[in-house]
């Protein structure tokens, strides 16, 4: 579905679309799962403006990014396990992440960045971090109080994710980032590191909503495979699964198949709703009919 709407934005906007393989999470990459991901945006027939860049590829923009922010002050090497970060700081209820407490910084901050060894985080000061949603308004976020000094640099030798998409999209030239709304939070975390780098230009966000099963849960193989590679297998034609995610985007007031054209055509922004769509079981009878 982001994927989908990001390429309708784009073509309605007359933006280029940037593909990029974010393949720095090694053990979440399995093998064959990026050929497998741009054959499926063939077969919908979802076209890009330039890459796919491959992350992995060039770790040299990232290392130039620490030594810029080691020079500054803003970043320190931390081998703090897990256990003592959570007897210093116990996480909020209901969040996945323990905080980082300042009073767990080293005493002195070195001023040269090394790869190897622990990892690094970045100092993060008191306050908040406001910027607007193009969808979801004024958001208000302290990512002190939340999660403190976050990881930049990993012990395994690769930027964080928070790191690398910031130099990535700086390096792009990208100015409007559409993806799911469960990354509004990570948002906060990069105009942050936005800030410590000296890049002046925020992109423009747009967090959509994300689909999600019966049980509230976020869509996954728990939900039957709900992937697009699964119907496909079964014959499923792809007007009907972007018919589907067209009504989901509230394009069409019910499933009916759509061409990539149709959609491209009828899509609005103004449409999307605010609510989470959910995938009953009548979505799949739809998409295995």
């Amino acid at each position: 579905m982001a994927f989908l709407v990001n390429w309708a934005m784009a073509r309605k906007n007359n933006w280029r679309i940037h593909l990029r393989i974010e393949d720095l999470d090694a053990p979440r990459v399995k093998p064959g799962i990026v050929e497998q991901t741009i054959d499926t945006l063939d077969w919908l027939g979802i076209d890009w403006d330039s890459g796919p860049e491959t992350q992995s590829l060039d770790l040299l923009p990232y290392h130039d990014a620490m030594h810029t922010l080691a020079a500054a002050g803003r970043v320190y090497p931390c081998s703090r396990s897990r256990a003592e970060i959570r007897d210093a700081s116990a996480p909020n209820e209901g969040d996945a992440e323990i905080r980082f407490d300042p009073a767990l910084r080293p005493a002195e901050i070195p001023r040269v960045f090394t790869d190897s060894g622990p990892n690094w985080r970045l100092i993060v000061s008191p306050g908040t971090v406001v910027f607007t949603d193009a969808l979801l308004g004024e958001r208000r976020i302290d990512v002190d109080r939340s999660v403190g000094d976050f990881i930049v640099w990993t012990k395994g030798g690769v930027p964080s994710y928070q790191l690398a998409v910031v130099v990535d999209d700086e390096r792009a030239g990208v100015t409007d980032i559409v993806r799911g709304h469960d990354l509004v939070q990570s948002a906060a975390r990069q105009i942050l590191l936005m800030r410590a780098l000296g890049i002046e230009r925020t992109p423009v966000y747009w967090h959509l909503p994300l689909v999600r099963g019966e049980d509230g849960r976020r869509l996954a193989k728990r939900h039957d495979d709900p992937r697009i590679e699964h119907y496909r297998s079964l014959g499923t034609d792809r007007d009907r699964v972007i018919g589907l995610l067209a009504y989901w985007c509230g394009t069409q007031p019910t499933r009916e198949p759509m061409t990539p054209a149709a959609f491209l055509e009828r899509f609005s922004c103004d449409t999307l709703p605010t609510n989470d769509p959910v995938f009953l079981r009548e979505d799949d009878e739809w998409l295995t009919h």
